[in-house]
């Protein structure tokens, strides 16, 4: 048993919010225990230079840390500077949502993702990539709605969760005192087609073997089914 009384294959509690703010054409509140996330979608009806004339479009996002969002207060990104870690995690975010949709049915236009932490307990690029999706998927169906798009070009749902080894023991969906402290730590974005888009490993105090890296991705199929059962219940999709 974990501090919070969860079992090793136990992920946290998972609370989504949809519509929740009123401008985005999506916008969902994502909780994953102590952790949680603004993700919304909105429309652009143009893409970047390098695709203008291809006739498919781009989704694209941005990932933030609100300054409370944390014990000691984080400095905003000023002058338009983004840190590392912000800029790898949206460029994951953007990743794992363009691999489930069929962008030639999007048209010339871009859907821009934001995702701003509003509490970390860690956990947050994870519960972005979760979130994000059903406020795209809102924001697809708003495409569809007013007949801008004739054809859905969702593929497939995604969904993320971490996984490590804490104290030599596999667990999943890591808070920040067990992700501080694991052995090794692993975040795996995968599809409801059961189908990996990332797997982010690392030994941070030794190397893992085999055997231990199956039992992780075990354990991310696990949460990860769990969390896409969420996203469609949320969604009210049987």
């Amino acid at each position: 048993m974990r501090k919070d009384g969860r079992s090793c294959d136990q992920g946290r509690p998972v609370q989504i919010i949809r519509h929740f703010t009123k401008y985005a054409q999506g916008s969902v509140l994502i909780k994953t225990g102590e952790t949680a996330v603004l993700c919304t979608a909105m429309i652009d009806e143009t893409v970047p230079s390098f695709m203008r004339g291809e006739e498919r479009g781009w989704i694209t996002a941005e990932y933030n840390m609100l300054p409370s969002s944390t014990k000691t207060r984080k400095k905003r990104d000023r002058n338009g500077k983004t840190d590392s870690r912000s800029v790898e995690i949206q460029r994951l975010i953007g990743r794992s949502l363009r691999s489930t949709l069929d962008l030639s049915k999007l048209g010339e236009r871009t859907i821009k993702i934001d995702c701003d932490v509003l509490q970390a307990d860690g956990g947050t690029r994870t519960a972005s990539i979760t979130g994000a999706f059903v406020a795209l998927y809102d924001a697809i169906q708003w495409l569809l709605n007013k007949e801008i798009i004739s054809e859905n070009p969702i593929n497939c749902f995604v969904a993320s969760i971490s996984v490590g080894l804490f104290k030599d023991v596999p667990i999943l969906d890591l808070c920040y005192d067990e992700d501080s402290q694991a052995i090794v730590d692993m975040n795996v974005v995968m599809t409801d087609n059961n189908e990996f888009i990332e797997i982010q490993g690392t030994g941070e105090q030794r190397p893992f073997s085999q055997d231990e890296l199956e039992k992780f991705l075990f354990l991310a199929k696990k949460g990860i089914n769990s969390l896409i059962a969420d996203q469609k219940s949320a969604l009210g999709i049987k």
